[in-house]
């Protein structure tokens, strides 16, 4: 599903009713909406918040967070540099609406020895995060579209040559990514460009 596919199905989604989205052989991906949100999320719209959920096997399913993303992101391009353009362009493509399936298609013949999930999981799960970002988020955002957080950071993560621990580390402390890799897509941005294209930041 592209992006409007996909948000049209988490603005619509019912209360307290564990949607599938995506699954494959090995993972399944369900997004879910409470009728009722913990005191943490006091600042959240009930009808626009949302969870997404992985389900691995016969393994119950969890909550995944940014950090599981990044980490496979990285793990694959440290394990096969070649193929950082193309998941840079892949996540890009995501990100300015491609459905996730075939924005990876031009890895399709990339063989990675490390990673946490499938490439097809990852990516709608990086689908997911960027919709739950712009539908669901409920505090105000110095980003316009508030999704370019983690974009930014998936760009960090797959082309920044800081080392994993300094990275991880910046992230962990919710730190803004480098503004060199969301400048041209933030509408907040003296720099924005409304016709950037993919990889703009190389």
């Amino acid at each position: 599903m592209n992006y409007n596919q996909i948000t049209k199905i988490a603005i619509d989604l019912p209360k307290d009713i564990m949607t599938s989205v995506y699954k494959n052989n090995d993972a399944e991906l369900f997004i879910y909406r409470p009728s009722q949100l913990s005191s943490r999320f006091k600042d959240y719209d009930v009808d626009k918040n949302f969870q997404i959920f992985l389900k691995e096997g016969n393994n119950e399913a969890f909550r995944p967070n940014h950090l599981r993303l990044m980490l496979d992101l990285k793990l694959r391009v440290r394990n096969h540099p070649e193929s950082q353009i193309l998941l840079l362009s892949a996540f890009d493509n995501i990100f300015y609406g491609m459905d996730p399936i075939e924005a990876i298609e031009p890895l399709s013949h990339s063989t990675f020895q490390q990673y946490l999930n499938d490439l097809d999981v990852i990516a709608t799960l990086f689908q997911l995060f960027v919709v739950e970002q712009n539908v669901g988020y409920g505090k105000k955002s110095k980003y316009n579209p508030v999704s370019l957080y983690i974009m930014g950071w998936v760009r960090t993560f797959l082309h920044s040559d800081s080392e994993i621990d300094i990275i991880t580390m910046r992230m962990c402390s919710f730190s803004p990514p480098p503004v060199k890799y969301t400048c041209m897509d933030d509408k907040n941005h003296k720099k924005h460009n409304p016709q950037a294209k993919p990889l703009w930041y190389l």
